[in-house]
């Protein structure tokens, strides 16, 4: 269950939030959901997104589903230490994309008494966890998992499948070159995959 209120006010700590899930399962729209709550609030909020993504918008952080908010687009995870000085909120989205640094920055932000919370595929389109995002869920305080609806069975969804010939781990794409899937119709297309070669 996800909390956000803390009962110890003198603990100046604050924490991480992960968001994880498969391609289109919600991840950014909740990302974005959870920043604009703390705009609201008047809460000093910045977004960071690595530069590699410019799938919808150089700078704006975009949803499949076309929710935006204003964001920084940043080379490396070092980067976002420099820049988050001062800020109540940081949001990453994207965070597979970054490298392992991004762990460390995420834990000394939130050690400086920063909410922060990051968005990113859990798991690449081979099935295997993705860059950093598993030891971001190990340490962080919050982990939700979001799934999309499998576009074959129309169950739960948690994979990632890539619909193109293209063995490299990070493709930019959509709907043409992925689909989510559930466990059962990723391994049956997985196997079909194989079967090709």
């Amino acid at each position: 269950m996800f909390l956000e209120n803390t009962v110890n006010h003198k603990e100046q700590f604050g924490w991480i939030e992960v968001i994880c899930g498969s391609m289109f399962s919600g991840k950014t729209e909740e990302l974005i959901r959870r920043l604009k709550r703390a705009q609201f609030a008047k809460q000093k909020v910045e977004i960071f997104k690595p530069a590699i993504d410019t799938r919808y918008d150089d700078e704006m952080v975009v949803s499949h589903d076309a929710n935006e908010i204003r964001s920084t687009p940043v080379p490396a995870a070092a980067n976002i230490a420099i820049l988050a000085q001062g800020c109540d909120v940081v949001g990453i989205d994207e965070a597979q994309f970054f490298d392992d640094e991004i762990v460390k920055i995420c834990n000394d932000l939130a050690n400086q008494g920063i909410r922060v919370i990051v968005a990113g595929l859990d798991m690449d389109f081979k099935g295997n966890p993705f860059g950093p995002m598993p030891a971001l869920m190990a340490t962080a305080e919050y982990v939700t998992k979001v799934h999309a609806v499998c576009t074959r069975t129309g169950n739960l969804a948690n994979y990632s499948f890539r619909k193109t010939d293209n063995d490299k781990l990070v493709m930019l794409g959509e709907t043409e070159e992925y689909e989510p899937l559930s466990r059962a119709a990723y391994y049956h297309a997985m196997r079909k995959d194989q079967e090709k070669k």
